[in-house]
């Protein structure tokens, strides 16, 4: 059987009729940059959210360039993040003319730890940028006490984990701004890029706002230098249809997750190969990507293993950010559980979609190979 990463055509076809009808209203409309549609989207999301403001962008890289902008992040400002993530989160920080500081991640969660950013604070240090990585939040706890502490701006990037919660609330609505990813494959899966970030701050977000139209207001006249960070209408019609969609989603997501941990542990024990994920105390994971690790220097075979049984896995972070070529004139910062991370962690389908019997088949093959 064959077992793809993502399945995008059933989620959408399934709601293709209110899809169609939105893409008509905005070509009859011919509004197609922000406007009514736009807005719209952002009130239903800093609702769903619980935030005060939401403002949509072009993508979820812009959307973490953007926050950085309004808090006036530049050159020779450090800031903390995780060396285990995407590249987005480092690279927007050195697009600015400040220095990524990486800070070494936690073996069960994957989350930036906390222990670990403590001493590399220095006077230059004016923001730390958390991941909620692969769909669960960091602990934001200890995250927003160490800024505090410290007058630390506060960026939490919710890229694969709109929906995520800390306790009671929201991922993403702790700090000064939490910035999400519309990319195909996330949460919320859009039809091309987009993003959104969201804050309480009314300054914040009005200074977001103008720094998303080229730093303009009125327009042609410009105070601030900004950029084109604009979300288009039509990506915004289209997201809102699936928003009313994402709780569903994300509890479909929990459940295959449930049903992998159930099956591997029935079927394996405590297997010395393998570790399975889990979700933190305080947390509500959105499973993202269900990211086992295989220990022994085996995982990149049962990768080709996967393969062979036209079973899609993936290998999302093959090198952490600090060991990448473009950072090797920063100042060494040892991250080895970052490094240990990048050899073992493999994701496998985890989407709302997936079938029974396409994980039966996934726990299957994994089990074989161990």
């Amino acid at each position: 059987m064959v077992v793809p990463l993502l399945d995008l055509n059933t989620q959408n076809q399934a709601h293709s009729d209110a899809l169609k009808l939105a893409f008509e209203r905005v070509v009859g409309s011919s509004q197609f940059i922000l406007g009514h549609e736009v807005a719209s989207f952002e009130k239903s999301v800093a609702q769903r959210l619980g935030a005060e403001h939401a403002i949509g962008v072009s993508s979820g890289t812009d959307a973490l360039l953007l926050a950085l902008m309004a808090l006036e992040i530049g050159p020779g400002d450090e800031v903390l993040c995780p060396s285990y993530t995407f590249f987005a989160t480092a690279g927007c920080i050195a697009r600015l003319g400040a220095i990524p500081v990486f800070i070494d991640v936690h073996t069960d969660s994957f989350n930036l730890d906390v222990a670990d950013a403590a001493p590399k604070i220095t006077p230059k240090t004016k923001a730390i940028l958390p991941v909620h990585l692969y769909g669960q939040s960091a602990d934001m706890g200890a995250i927003i006490e160490l800024a505090q502490e410290h007058r630390l701006k506060v960026v939490e990037d919710c890229a694969q984990s709109m929906g995520a919660r800390w306790k009671d609330d929201e991922a993403g609505t702790f700090g000064d701004f939490g910035i999400y990813s519309f990319f195909p494959t996330k949460n919320l899966g859009g039809f091309g890029d987009g993003g959104m970030l969201v804050t309480n701050n009314a300054d914040l977000a009005e200074k977001a706002r103008v720094l998303r139209v080229h730093g303009s207001k009125p327009k042609y006249y410009h105070k601030l230098l900004g950029g084109n960070f604009r979300l288009d209408a039509l990506q915004a019609s289209l997201l809102a249809v699936k928003l009313g969609s994402l709780n569903r989603f994300l509890e479909l997501r929990r459940a295959n997750a449930a049903y992998y941990i159930e099956s591997f542990k029935s079927k394996l024990g405590q297997h010395l190969t393998l570790i399975l994920p889990s979700e933190m105390e305080h947390c509500w994971h959105t499973w993202n990507q269900f990211t086992i690790r295989v220990v022994d220097g085996k995982r990149d075979a049962l990768r080709d293993h996967l393969k062979q049984n036209e079973i899609a896995s993936e290998i999302y972070y093959p090198l952490s950010l600090h060991q990448q070529e473009c950072f090797q004139d920063l100042p060494t910062m040892p991250c080895p559980v970052s490094e240990q991370l990048a050899q073992e962690c493999l994701s496998l389908p985890i989407y709302p979609e997936l079938s029974r019997e396409m994980q039966d088949e996934v726990v299957v093959a994994v089990t074989d190979f161990l």
